[in-house]
């Protein structure tokens, strides 16, 4: 809960800028369309949101109607033109191309690769058009903002998360298995960066560490097996998955494997709904919580201040992304086991309890207070 106030606390800065954007905010007038092109010609401002890839459930069942309803709010003639890459980095550079010819007035770029994305702000930038960097930072370019989480403290949070029940389960040092998210994402750079020093400090053994291909859980699950095959079910005391996805694969193979998952600790990300039935059930130990309608909203008020020549107003701090100090607004992530299940996720509406507690997890609902 201490880390949820914080959060909270954190982003009233946020939550009152949007309310000063609402006011200031001006547009022309067309259709919500996303392949309606005739916005621009008419006045109306068009938003251009490209989202990395639909293996995370995140981003097409929360991120865009979110950050849509958000624009929808401040701008109701504004347009948005909406891409998702399914994991493809030239695929993306395609959408970018398209939104850029087709008038977009500020493009929102969340990257499939932050180092190969630098070419789309590139393209944006001479066409006047500006970026705003969305949850994944873009590397050795000039985007106009960054809005995401502090990502090195997702991974401090899973690894202090994962010491502790080590601890407790009597086996301080595991040894366990690491599962990293893909090498083409800076974020995942980060969890593991964050992860590595958490881990390491507490004393943990790392037995190997797994960097997965565009975040397939498929790939995860190809892993475990191996790591299985060649340490034995009895060779590890826990596994750090990066994510939701890749922890719903390492629990699959451990499951295949007939071990019993609710007493090997896994980690997760993103508080998808199948990993928070999960973590109900005992099978997942945890994942990390991060208030996507926060960040949704925050950078969409930006895209509409930009699109009317504004400065957005919200950053609170810069990073470095390999070329400039980029202005930031940076939310903080929360740890979420059965213990605060029901005083984060469902008290913050992300999930309600009858989407949580079906007829299979019904039991374990009640006995974790989620009602």
């Amino acid at each position: 809960m201490i880390a949820r106030k914080t959060m909270l606390r954190g982003l009233v800065a946020v939550g009152a800028t949007a309310a000063l954007a609402i006011g200031a905010a001006g547009c022309g007038s067309s259709s919500s369309s996303s392949s309606d092109t005739s916005a621009a010609a008419s006045g109306g401002k068009k938003i251009a949101l490209l989202l990395p890839e639909s293996q995370t459930t995140r981003y097409d069942q929360q991120d865009k109607p979110l950050f849509e309803a958000k624009l929808k709010e401040l701008c109701p003639d504004c347009t948005l033109d909406y891409q998702n890459a399914d994991q493809d980095s030239a695929k993306q550079l395609t959408q970018a191309e398209a939104a850029i010819t087709n008038g977009a007035n500020v493009m929102v770029l969340d990257p499939v690769d932050g180092t190969a994305a630098a070419a789309i702000v590139t393209k944006a930038k001479a066409a006047g058009i500006p970026v705003i960097s969305y949850d994944r930072l873009i590397l050795n370019s000039e985007p106009d903002l960054y809005v995401s989480f502090d990502n090195e403290k997702v991974g401090k949070l899973q690894g202090d998360a994962l010491a502790a029940k080590l601890a407790s389960n009597g086996n301080p040092t595991g040894p366990i298995l690491k599962i990293n998210g893909s090498p083409t994402d800076n974020n995942a750079t980060l969890f593991k960066k964050g992860s590595n020093a958490a881990l390491q400090g507490a004393g943990v053994k790392i037995l190997e560490q797994y960097d997965t291909t565009d975040w397939l859980p498929a790939n995860a699950q190809k892993q475990m097996d191996a790591w299985i095959t060649k340490f034995g079910k009895d060779g590890f005391k826990g596994v750090y998955a990066a994510n939701d996805g890749t922890a719903g694969g390492a629990i699959a193979a451990m499951k295949g494997a007939g071990i019993d998952v609710t007493k090997i600790p896994t980690t997760g990300q993103d508080a998808e709904l199948a990993a928070i039935q999960r973590i109900v059930a005992g099978e997942q130990f945890m994942t990390v919580y991060k208030a996507i309608k926060l960040q949704a909203e925050a950078s969409a008020t930006a895209a509409v201040d930009l699109a009317n020549g504004k400065t957005p107003t919200n950053a609170t701090t810069t990073v470095n992304n390999g070329k400039i100090d980029v202005p930031s607004v940076l939310l903080d992530p929360v740890s979420v086991t059965v213990d605060n299940v029901a005083s984060t996720v469902v008290a913050d509406g992300f999930y309600t309890a009858a989407q949580i507690c079906t007829a299979d997890f019904a039991k374990a609902c009640t006995a974790a207070g989620i009602k």
